[in-house]
């Protein structure tokens, strides 16, 4: 039989709104007999025929206790049958029925008298089958005794994204007593939760997906002035019918890995700005403007840097690089690799030369990483370059034309012993080069190659300020919880 539920728009509950099967008593098939004061069978439900399986046309107008009471439990039965009609009250219990295949069945009953308009009496009689039953009694307790005693915190909220439910686990990780949650929106229990935690859940209710282990962080009632995180999932409830009942939350509180994760982090930050260059040198016709951007990830972190390095005859290196990995390894190899280059470029070699010996440097240091080596000579106002497995740069013209460089690709640094090559190239004054790291372009949704056509697009006033052109790019292609840092250099010729 179908179920109902007061319906939402109407607070006094007048209406009704019918749901498919596949609710509790749908489960439970409860079966409705009703008799008269003689025992005579008026109504038969067809949950009544499932149960016993006389059909209604077999069961109505026969004496119930001869067609379903075996005949050594007869008397029992008419006994219960006249104190229920003489109104010493309802009998509920369990008792031995005869199904129509001869079998007996195990059945949970109620009694009770019932008296229409005429003051005739009626007795209803509800069945379901025993089994049953105690299976879902079993289903309920079990369930129960999993959620009480989970050290996992659990919520049910409904579509509105009130409370229904909280376990003792849940309670103690938001610092609010389980009466405190029940019909209450999730930000009225926790005012301060980032918003992406409501945002999940309506993404989950829409479509259904889960979400599983998302890091949240933000303060709760329990501890008001500290910051917490938790790993929380997210699950549509449905219904047997389909019929959606809410969310589910599992929360774990995650607080103590949080604050070791956050500390290696600004350890891994504090040691890369330590060995960035503060700012740009001024150097013979050339105008420098670097950015430094960590990941918003928490520890994705360390592994980037650009330099600015004087070199003899006016000329300057550009160095932009990307070690792989992340936290204060990463940002210690990248320290090295930054020494490494300036001990080479002293030496004034070719840029290819340049990566050469780079190379063996990092067979010791048991990492890869990429890397763009850049010399400008403002005199012949020409530009070297040379690329050990990085993303081409690219070079923007005064007249605002734009390309990726096709330079020879090369191979990550890594003790591999492959040939680097330099490629030279005119720069006029106006004209920008542009280096970066991955970063800035790479996602996991869209290919590199649709984002390295953004980041060309977004070179869009090649006269515009070298520092707003740096905040531009970054402000287009760059998105919040972005898991990669990114180096950025852009160099622009001016007359010498």
């Amino acid at each position: 039989m179908g179920a109902t539920e007061p319906s939402r728009g109407d607070p006094d509950g007048a209406g009704a709104v019918p749901t498919r099967p596949g609710g509790l008593l749908d489960v439970l098939s409860v079966a409705a007999v009703l008799l008269d004061a003689e025992g005579r069978i008026d109504l038969w439900s067809p949950q009544a025929e499932d149960l016993f399986g006389y059909t209604a046309d077999e069961a109505l107008g026969a004496f119930a206790g001869r067609l379903l009471v075996h005949e050594d439990h007869l008397q029992v039965v008419l006994g219960m049958f006249a104190r229920v009609m003489e109104g010493r009250g309802d009998w509920a219990g369990t008792f031995p029925m005869r199904h129509k295949d001869g079998s007996t069945r195990i059945v949970e009953f109620r009694n009770m008298r019932l008296l229409d308009s005429q003051e005739e009496y009626y007795a209803l009689g509800l069945a379901a089958d025993q089994a049953t039953v105690r299976q879902v009694e079993r289903d309920l307790a079990l369930s129960a005794r999993l959620v009480a005693q989970s050290p996992i915190g659990l919520g049910v909220l409904d579509t509105d994204l009130r409370y229904v439910s909280v376990n003792p686990a849940e309670e103690r990780l938001n610092g609010v007593p389980a009466a405190e949650h029940i019909g209450r929106h999730v930000h009225e229990v926790l005012p301060a939760v980032d918003a992406s935690f409501e945002a999940a859940m309506r993404e989950v209710l829409a479509t259904g997906v889960p979400i599983v282990d998302q890091y949240t962080v933000g303060r709760t009632p329990a501890d008001p002035d500290h910051d917490h995180a938790w790993s929380i999932s997210f699950y549509r409830l449905e219904a047997p019918n389909g019929d959606v009942l809410g969310v589910a939350t599992s929360s774990v509180d995650v607080t103590e890995r949080h604050r070791a994760v956050e500390e290696q982090r600004h350890t891994a930050l504090t040691l890369q700005h330590s060995l960035l260059p503060r700012t740009p040198p001024s150097r013979p016709g050339l105008e420098v403007a670097t950015r430094y951007r960590p990941a918003q990830a928490t520890m994705e972190i360390g592994g980037d840097w650009f330099d600015v390095i004087p070199l003899r005859g006016d000329k300057t290196a550009l160095v932009v690089g990307d070690v792989m990995g992340s936290g204060v390894a990463a940002a210690a190899t990248m320290g090295q690799l930054r020494t490494a280059v300036r001990t080479l470029a002293d030496l004034d070699l070719d840029p290819a030369k340049v990566l050469h010996h780079l190379d063996h440097v990092t067979e010791g240091l048991d990492t890869y990483a990429t890397c763009v080596y850049a010399v400008y000579d403002p005199r012949t106002a020409r530009c070297h370059l040379s690329l050990a497995g990085h993303l081409p740069p690219v070079l923007l013209r005064r007249d605002g034309t734009r390309e990726l460089l096709a330079l020879p690709t090369g191979a990550p640094l890594g003790g591999c012993g492959v040939t680097f090559h330099t490629t030279s190239l005119a720069m006029e004054a106006g004209d920008q080069l542009v280096l970066y790291t991955d970063g800035l372009v790479e996602t996991r949704h869209e290919p590199i190659d649709t984002r390295l056509h953004v980041l060309l697009d977004a070179l869009d006033d090649p006269h515009r300020s070298l520092d707003d052109t740096c905040d531009h790019l970054l402000h287009t292609l760059r998105h919040p919880g972005d898991h990669d840092d990114v180096a950025l250099l852009i160099a622009r010729a001016t007359p010498h």
